[in-house]
């Protein structure tokens, strides 16, 4: 009568036991491993539920030839996890085919992504891949590249790629790792956000139409930034400003939204080459508009400062860092942005390269920082706090478009479970 019972405590446990192994599991063997049995995926459903913090992917060196450095980083943490095609695969008795052994140093990506922002630089993400029938390079299309990528992740990802002059990226590994200012060579990183509880992330593209002078509102509720109360942060990226009225679309965009309690921040890309949400093909490759991402949720805070000409040196660099510092933003899941024009960096600063991003990494130093040098900035001084209270710089309506600045942005996408795995 004694096995009896044993056998029951074991066949009782056996859900804690199967999901406290599955949860060592990277997402991509987790979603393999859920569909062995209707016990394995239950187990997995309720690990992907747990895992609810931003991940990101970085590429910070040129990768070898034949594709941007962001792709390959790309393939080996999603893709790779496993040993290269060759090496056996056992068979169990069942006759389900097992997987070979993984390989510890890759797959370290532990969410399934629901919305991906992908940013890398313009110069080699259309680079030149040689081509050996014909023995020449070949120039590649920034739309193969982006397809590339898109075809790593899952395909009901939200999905915005934007290509810029440089790069503001922390390394892969840990949020307390130094961001670098990389405003020169091969770079890019991917943020992937998975499905977060009140917390809702959704991409928006407002192309400029020669016919239509007047922004359809419908769009803009579709989009949700009207007729949204829990909308908190957009981040705004108009492409091709070079383009004759750019700059007054973006103003059509921006002035609506500048009188409201949100968030606003972003700047000018060189273009945008991935929005999955729809389908961009026809839009020509000279055309403008203005593309981002709306974070809704009443537990997201967030804050921006703006950085301006005056900020010349290390001293008034800390001291914006200061203003951002009291707003007394949770620092935990938090994500910090960095938005630069392209005269900045060491061109600006002279004495010392990496100036704005140190001086952030000095006052949150458990807050990994992404961002851009692009073709002008947006966003201003504001503070989004728990209680929602806006504050904002000045009595009178922000002016929100700038050049030669920095803007600096928190983002707090609430209080989460502790990732298991």
């Amino acid at each position: 009568m004694e096995a009896p019972g044993k056998g029951g405590l074991v066949l009782g446990n056996l859900a804690e036991v199967v999901e406290r192994v599955l949860g060592f599991l990277p997402t991509k063997a987790l979603l393999r491993a859920a569909c062995v049995c209707r016990l394995w995926r239950e187990c997995a459903r309720r690990i992907l539920r747990t895992r609810q913090r931003l991940a990101w992917v970085s590429a910070l060196e040129p990768g070898p030839p034949g594709g941007h450095a962001l792709v390959q980083a790309l393939a080996r943490e999603l893709e790779s996890r496993f040993a290269p095609r060759g090496t056996g695969r056992c068979r169990c008795r069942a006759g389900v085919t097992s997987a070979p052994a993984p390989r510890v140093f890759l797959q370290r990506v532990h969410v399934l992504p629901q919305t991906v922002l992908y940013i890398a630089d313009a110069e080699t993400f259309s680079g030149h891949e040689e081509c050996h029938e014909h023995k020449k390079a070949r120039k590649r299309n920034s739309k193969e590249t982006a397809i590339a990528i898109e075809k790593l992740l899952p395909k009901r990802c939200q999905v915005l790629g934007l290509l810029t002059p440089g790069i503001v990226v922390t390394p892969m590994g840990s949020s307390s790792n130094q961001p670098q200012e990389i405003e020169d060579g091969e770079a890019g990183f991917a943020l992937l956000f998975p499905k977060i509880d009140g917390v809702k992330i959704q991409t928006f593209h407002f192309p400029k139409e020669v016919k239509n002078r007047v922004i359809d509102e419908n769009k803009f509720a579709e989009a949700g930034l009207k007729n949204n109360p829990d909308l908190r942060v957009v981040l705004l990226f108009g492409y091709n400003s070079w383009k004759s009225g750019a700059t007054r679309f973006l103003h059509q965009i921006v002035n609506p939204l500048n009188e409201k309690s949100i968030i606003l921040a972003g700047g000018q890309v060189e273009s945008f080459t991935s929005l999955i949400s729809e389908n961009n093909n026809a839009q020509p490759s000279d055309a403008c508009g203005v593309v981002g991402l709306a974070f809704s949720g009443p537990q997201i805070q967030s804050a921006t400062v703006l950085l301006d000409q005056d900020v010349a040196d290390e001293r008034t660099a800390e001291a914006a860092m200061q203003r951002l510092k009291a707003a007394n933003i949770p620092e935990c899941n938090t994500i910090g942005f960095m938005f630069a024009c392209v005269g900045r960096g060491y061109r600006h600063y002279k004495t010392k390269r990496n100036m704005e991003a140190d001086a952030f990494r000095k006052f949150f130093p458990s807050v990994p920082l992404f961002g851009f040098f692009g073709h002008g900035e947006i966003g201003c001084d504001r503070i989004v706090t728990g209680n929602f209270v806006l504050r904002e710089c000045n009595d009178v309506k922000d002016d929100l478009l700038h050049g030669y600045t920095t803007v600096m942005t928190l983002i707090h996408l609430g209080s989460t479970k502790a990732n298991q795995a």
